[in-house]
């Protein structure tokens, strides 16, 4: 498990619809990190696979020749620790939306993109880089939301790592702790808790009264709001992302104001069989609320 950054977007369109928009977002992701930083897939069989010419074939193929998809491409492997090659990941969840209603196994499914970076990537090109790659990856996607910010990477999930991970997301709340397959199956028309970069569209910005009405209701120093076109927008919290510190009076104000005036449309994972990890992800996702 790393520390590092993500983007992820979320769309309420089938896959269909969206496969040169993931081409494109792919594109810019690669010329972002650098051609070879990404040197495995994960093939059908779960098993990962050293991406050469015939891997990329293979991903051209699942993304563009079928009516969903199921892309996970990680990092090259630099060395004998398997996290390292969570540094960099594609990972990208796409369903047939356009099925009949009946037909659907997830009612409340959306498609789902998810980039990460490590640090260094912040470091060495600067916060202003990141965020422009954001906005330009964002406004290739038709997102009904989506945000951008600091996150454990790797398998924060993992059993292993899972007690540590839930110790430190609290302690550091812009931290995230990314599921995004059993997020894309469930989150609907809602949004997920505030980040650094907050990008919202249809429904909850028009509900919200569009870019004037959700200016009007943010007061924090720092908070900016982008119109991306007529029906998006990315909230963006301070110049650069902050990870907070409970233990050291860190508790991110603009991030909490943001957080109550989405309050209405927050996503809440559904109850799983592990009651204690349900609560406690329950009281993680209303951190910025209690």
């Amino acid at each position: 498990m790393n520390d590092g950054l993500q983007l992820c977007l979320f769309m309420p369109h089938a896959h269909n619809a969206l496969k040169p928009r993931i081409q494109r977002a792919l594109d810019l992701y690669r010329e972002a990190i650098g051609k070879d930083a990404l040197g495995q897939y994960g093939d059908l069989d779960g098993q990962w696979q050293t991406l050469d010419t015939e891997g990329w074939r293979l991903i051209h193929h699942w993304l563009h020749d079928g009516d969903v998809c199921h892309l996970h491409v990680l990092g090259a492997v630099t060395s004998d620790v398997y996290s390292e090659s969570h540094r960099y990941k594609f990972h990208y969840v796409g369903y047939a939306l356009d099925r009949p209603p009946e037909d659907l196994h997830w009612p409340d499914a959306v498609c789902a993109l998810q980039l990460t970076f490590p640090t260094e990537f912040l470091e060495d090109q600067g916060p202003e880089r990141f965020r422009a790659l954001a906005v330009e990856i964002a406004s290739a996607l038709p997102f009904g939301s989506g945000q951008a910010g600091l996150s454990f990477n790797g398998e924060p999930l993992a059993s292993v790592v899972r007690d540590e991970v839930k110790a430190l997301s609290f302690r550091h709340p812009a931290m995230d702790v990314p599921n995004l397959d059993d997020v894309a199956r469930d989150l609907g028309t809602r949004v997920r808790a505030p980040a650094w970069m907050n990008f919202l569209g249809p429904p909850v910005l028009h509900e919200l009264g569009g870019v004037e009405g959700l200016r009007s209701r943010l007061h924090s120093p720092g908070t900016t709001v982008q119109a991306l076109g007529p029906d998006r927008a990315v909230v963006t919290l301070g110049p650069w992302p902050e990870a907070g510190d409970t233990e050291q009076g860190q508790t991110l104000p603009a991030y909490r104001e943001l957080a109550r005036v989405l309050e209405p449309w927050l996503y809440q994972e559904a109850r799983a069989e592990d009651s204690d990890f349900f609560t406690m992800t329950r009281r993680w996702q209303r951190r910025f609320l209690d």
